[in-house]
């Protein structure tokens, strides 16, 4: 992909430039990672430190993605998501991402200061959410989860290996997201996608995403990867969630070398560094 800007609040990123860094705010208490932040001025703290250790954007979400998390209501997340976000929007200088799958929680969190919209299902669950950003200018990020698919199993919650060819599956699934936004009037420079590490796909099938990201370059959209602390590691190193540091420094690497614009992720001081060691290498910043 050549060098294309997207405007997200007040700033320009230039993909193929370097790396962006998107720290992870969790406003709920079961997320998988154990890091969640239940007060608005935890919050606050949180994505102030985050832009002190060199975050280019900040992604708050209220509700847990883990398999069979229980669902949170309209009202719920509301409560979690928004007076946190608009203090950060107050109190930070880089845009603000939702975390949303529901059009009332992603109207309210672009009306409190939201410059992104980050959809887990990839406008697969919710399509209105597509004229939603387009009316407002806002950029969107698709997911492809294949947690719809035939082959998902609830109860572990990963595939039981159905999917031919995950790469051949995560290109159709992004490739429906982006005709429906672009149908919705978002402009494609709007449009940033993610493979959906850790929604629907097995351990292994993660790594073969990681080995060949570079494949999704054929969409033409810049690349967000979340491999933050998520189970692939934990399968490979047999640790858990808060002593993942290294694996994800590992994916995140990996994935950059393969073509990754932005990586989302839980530690933020570390990665910033792995991001500009891996970016001299790749890049030759």
């Amino acid at each position: 992909m050549s060098l294309k800007i997207t405007h997200i609040g007040n700033r320009d990123f230039i993909w193929g430039k370097r790396t962006f860094v998107m720290g992870i705010i969790n406003a709920s208490p079961d997320s998988f990672s154990g890091d969640g932040v239940i007060s608005i001025a935890s919050a606050v703290e949180q994505a102030q430190k985050m832009e002190e250790e060199g975050a280019d954007i900040l992604d708050i979400g209220g509700e847990s993605t883990r398999p069979n998390a229980p669902p949170v209501s309209v009202e719920e997340e509301l409560k979690r998501v928004v007076a946190p976000l608009e203090q950060i929007c107050h109190k930070v200088n880089i845009p603000v991402s939702i975390d949303t799958t529901k059009y009332e929680v992603a109207v309210r969190a672009i009306d409190a200061g939201a410059a992104v919209l980050n959809d887990q299902w990839g406008l697969k669950k919710e399509p209105r959410l597509a004229v939603l950003v387009a009316k407002h200018g806002v950029p969107i990020i698709l997911m492809s989860n294949q947690r719809d698919s035939g082959g998902f199993d609830a109860r572990t919650g990963r595939d039981t290996g159905t999917i031919a060819d995950i790469i051949t599956e995560i290109k159709i699934s992004l490739h429906n997201g982006i005709n429906t936004a672009q149908q919705a009037g978002v402009p494609q420079e709007n449009i940033i996608i993610d493979p959906g590490i850790g929604f629907g796909k097995t351990w292994q099938q993660e790594l073969e995403i990681l080995r060949r990201l570079n494949e999704l370059k054929e969409l033409s959209q810049p690349i967000l990867i979340g491999t933050s602390r998520k189970s692939l590691i934990k399968m490979v190193l047999n640790l858990p969630a808060n002593d993942r540091v290294e694996g994800t420094a590992a994916t995140v690497a990996i994935g950059i070398a393969n073509g990754a614009d932005i990586v989302r992720v839980h530690d933020v001081k570390q990665m910033v560094r792995v991001c500009k060691m891996t970016d001299a290498i790749v890049r030759g910043l």
